[in-house]
């Protein structure tokens, strides 16, 4: 992996940080924005990691609120979301607005619904009905932050990246 690219990484990592003490609601924050910009900009693998890296520190900085297995399998989750996002990033052809949408659907389901119903069985049905609505709206607005983020981006910025 080239320098410029372990730099960056670095510094969204440092970034995600930084989101995890922005918390929306109880483990809910902004800690996976760099980790959407990760997965844009350097891939679906680097945004993986440091969406996993977010939620945990998230965790870690709320005490884990909802016991280890749910941070754990939100971790796991984080990484999911990111690898699909990334690789629907890099290979959906459409224009840019279109691409928003369904990456943006992609997004929230993998981040926000699924995840609260895989939980179901081992939380309850009190925990969906409490983080769907923060979760919904701290996913998108990380996610389309991003794309906002990486749509902006000049080309110059982007090719010493890649």
């Amino acid at each position: 992996m080239k320098l410029n690219k372990l730099v960056l990484m670095a510094v969204l990592i440092a970034l995600s940080v930084i989101g995890s003490t922005l918390k929306v609601f109880s483990t809910v924050a902004f800690d996976s924005l760099p980790a959407y910009l990760a997965a844009i900009l350097l891939g679906p693998l680097a945004g993986g990691i440091i969406g996993g890296l977010g939620h945990l520190i998230t965790a870690l900085t709320a005490g884990f609120p909802l016991g280890v297995l749910v941070h754990l399998i939100t971790i796991l989750a984080m990484v999911v979301t990111m690898g699909v996002f990334g690789y629907g990033y890099r290979k959906l052809i459409l224009p840019f607005y279109l691409k928003a949408l369904v990456l943006g659907l992609v997004g929230w389901l993998f981040n926000a619904v699924l995840p609260l119903v895989l939980l179901i069985p081992i939380a309850g049905q009190g925990l969906f009905m409490a983080f769907i609505l923060p979760l919904t709206l701290a996913t998108l607005a990380n996610l389309y932050l991003a794309l906002i983020i990486a749509q902006v981006l000049p080309d110059s910025i982007k090719e010493r990246i890649v």
